[in-house]
């Protein structure tokens, strides 16, 4: 019987955040399921488990706690399942990196759909792309990340800034070759530490899941068929 309930919607994207340090720690959660979340956002404020605007929301049964935003949720894992580093300097590094990845995922969607991509709009934003790859690789690189070995803030295990930077280039770049090939070009070591990262057992079943559960689904939506376009052709 699990502990957690994730309120998140049928695709990876957001969610997958959340999912995946679940995952690495060797917990188990129940989905809540696209309708439920529906008709919580749907209901009295008054009545939420947390006020929130939009999934994920996480709640923890043991704890009878209730988190919503995904770094929150990610900072609240981390510290109840000890994934964080001992460090204030390291855990607030551990928590920009989240930040970050919050961010690019953004940006990827532009704001969720507030825009649709076009050809001109994703050859424009290329090079932003390529400068969050490059702060991903210079943050490894003053850690002393290898291409063969480390972790993105140094340590001797994996640790939530390293599960959440697999998380967000493993998903994206799985569904998307052509983000594939700037990752691998732009930061290397970056690429290389996702791939070992998402190789572990239980990142690798739960990739697995998400390809059975969701199929080739990112983010879904128009947005989405909107990248799929852009990089399709």
């Amino acid at each position: 019987m699990s502990d957690y309930v994730l309120y998140y919607w049928s695709v990876p994207f957001r969610g997958q955040f959340v999912r995946a340090v679940l995952a690495y720690a060797g917990k188990a959660w129940t989905e809540g399921g696209d309708d439920a979340i529906l008709k919580l956002m749907n209901g009295p404020v008054k009545d939420m488990p947390v006020p929130f605007m939009g999934p994920p929301l996480l709640i923890d049964k043991k704890a009878d706690v209730a988190i919503a935003q995904m770094p929150a949720i990610v900072l609240y894992l981390g510290e109840t399942l000890d994934l964080l580093p001992a460090t204030p300097a390291l855990r607030a590094k551990t928590m920009k990196i989240v930040n970050d990845a919050n961010d690019v995922i953004d940006e990827i969607t532009l704001d969720g759909g507030r825009e649709m991509w076009t050809k001109k709009r994703w050859r424009d934003f290329i090079p932003r792309l390529k400068k969050w790859m490059s702060l991903w690789e210079e943050t490894g690189r003053r850690h002393g990340l290898k291409a063969h070995s480390g972790f993105l803030l140094g340590g001797k295990a994996p640790g939530v800034a390293d599960i959440v930077t697999s998380t967000l280039w493993a998903t994206m770049t799985d569904r998307f070759s052509e983000i594939e090939t700037i990752l691998g070009e732009t930061a290397p070591m970056t690429a290389a530490l996702t791939r070992r990262i998402a190789d572990l057992p239980p990142l690798a079943k739960l990739a697995a899941k998400a390809r059975q559960d969701y199929g080739d689904a990112y983010c879904g939506g128009q947005i989405e068929a909107s990248l799929r376009k852009v990089l399709d052709a």
